[in-house]
């Protein structure tokens, strides 16, 4: 159990597979192509070599009174139990799993509730005992049908260290400013590449346009602040970066299929 002032992973990759419940905070996930916002009991499985990043909402970088970040999370290898004990006819389910998590998942209903209950029970656990839990959580997902996957299915992980370093100093930066206008060749200083190569390179890296991920990050904090119902429609736009509410309305409803305040309706 990590229990932390924020989040404020760096974009990176593992062999371990990587399975994280949010317990308090909330702010912006990234999950190899998905970009989306996560707060108190977000479940999700990151497969091996998948890059991810967690990124708290900005109130916590500030030490506000009363906000925190606090988070479970088991790391294993898919070889855990031996390549043979996995080939078992018995494991098909969980060989299945693994094999889905390469995108990420994100667990929802009776199995995330279900599978927070026994992650709670892991740190009392020790030796074989603990295997078995982990062995039964993972059984619990794979049978489930409340999985959402997170990432598309020709993102491929071609990163070396500098692609990460380069990568983090853009998604960084991108977390830091989205609430203002961000020109390309800023963004390409910040990447020390020229425009044109950045538009390549950053497309080439994630299956996107820069300006698709800086929407998609502008999105999530509007969703966000809808369904805190504290700001007006108009205000929300503005405090996510959008010149003006009608720009705001039409790249909200690409993204959602909803108008802002259909989503807020919804969510009440």
């Amino acid at each position: 159990m990590d229990k932390v002032p924020y989040f404020l992973n760096q974009w990176h990759y593992h062999p371990e597979l990587e399975l994280t419940l949010i317990r308090k905070g909330s702010g912006t996930r990234l999950v190899g192509d998905s970009v989306q916002h996560f707060s108190e009991n977000d479940l999700t499985l990151v497969g091996t070599n998948l890059p991810h990043l967690w990124r708290s909402d900005e109130g916590y970088f500030r030490e506000e009174p009363g906000l925190f970040s606090e988070a479970a999370v088991i790391h294993f290898r898919e070889d855990l139990w031996g390549k043979e004990f996995l080939a078992l006819p018995e494991m098909k389910s969980i060989r299945g799993l693994l094999d889905k998590a390469r995108r990420g998942l994100k667990i929802t209903g009776y199995t995330r509730a279900k599978v927070s209950r026994q992650m709670d029970q892991m740190p009392a656990l020790s030796g074989p005992d603990r295997l078995i839990m982990l062995l039964s959580i993972l059984s619990q997902i794979a049978l489930s049908q409340e999985l959402e996957v997170l990432s598309g299915v020709h993102f491929g992980n071609s990163y070396q260290k500098l692609d990460a370093q380069r990568i983090n100093h853009i998604y960084s930066y991108t977390l830091n400013h989205f609430s203002r206008a961000i020109t390309l060749e800023e963004i390409a200083a910040v990447a020390s590449i020229s425009p044109y190569s950045f538009c390549r390179y950053f497309k080439s890296k994630t299956r996107k346009t820069f300006f698709q991920f800086l929407n998609e990050i502008r999105i999530g904090h509007a969703r966000k602040l809808l369904m805190e119902d504290k700001l007006s429609v108009s205000q929300i736009a503005l405090e996510s970066g959008f010149p003006n509410l009608a720009h705001f309305n039409r790249k909200f409803k690409e993204v959602t299929r909803l108008t802002p305040l259909k989503y807020r309706q919804q969510f009440k």
